[in-house]
């Protein structure tokens, strides 16, 4: 099992991500952390293998928080998951050590795939040998093991159409803010129970982007909103 560690400054961004973590087989969420500190702090403290690590955080930048862990000699894996997408950052973050880098909205396909990758790479080390000599083929398939093509053309799950996806798709495509389930069954025409299963779907597949609408009162709102990608 790969315990992950979750750094978010928004509290119910960290819940979302945790939840995406959770999904994905062999992964679970072992902390929380809203601040640099709070993040340094579970690592001294809890065994960590992966850090999810957000770059605007309250008291220090997610990269500094990298550079600050590898002169502490932690060893931890970091990916990236931000809304920072100038390039000076992203090669920052490559310089630094992060493994990866997820730029912020993305759905549960988006994650999935980062952390699928992750897993790879994890299997591709110890199939090779840990702490031991690589020859050129085997650097070449641990530096590899990251690339993964996940096309958004996904398979329809049974009792799906294409017709009925495209509609919804138009439709949250052409509102200029997320949409709650209620709002696309009635602006598609269809009962809320089936846009419910292409909601899930979609958002599964990374299309779509779920976002939560805390009230005064009560469970959160599910809000959806497409990506931009076909």
């Amino acid at each position: 099992m790969i315990d992950v560690l979750v750094v978010d400054d928004d509290f119910h961004v960290a819940e979302i991500n945790a939840a995406y973590v959770s999904q994905v087989s062999g992964f679970r969420v072992t902390g929380r952390a809203h601040t640099a500190a709070q993040a340094l702090a579970t690592l001294e403290r809890t065994h960590v293998d992966l850090v999810l690590l957000d770059h605007y955080l309250p008291d220090e930048t997610g990269l500094s928080l990298v550079r600050r862990l590898r002169q502490l000699g932690h060893r931890t894996d970091v990916i990236m998951v931000t809304a920072a997408r100038d390039v000076g950052t992203v090669q920052d973050a490559m310089r630094s050590g992060a493994l990866q880098y997820l730029v912020k909205p993305f759905g549960y396909s988006g994650l999935r795939t980062k952390l699928d990758g992750y897993a790879a790479l994890r299997r591709t080390v110890a199939g090779i040998g840990g702490r031991g000599e690589a020859g050129q083929e085997q650097v070449d398939r641990i530096f590899g093991a990251f690339r993964t093509t996940d096309s958004p053309h996904t398979e329809l799950p049974k009792g799906h159409s294409a017709a009925t996806v495209d509609l919804i798709r138009r439709v949250l495509g052409a509102s200029g803010h997320p949409l709650s389930a209620h709002e696309v069954a009635e602006r598609a025409g269809v009962s809320r129970s089936t846009a419910q299963r292409y909601l899930k779907h979609l958002e599964r597949s990374g299309h779509i982007i779920l976002t939560l609408k805390y009230g005064d009162t009560g469970r959160p709102e599910h809000r959806y909103r497409w990506t931009g990608t076909h």
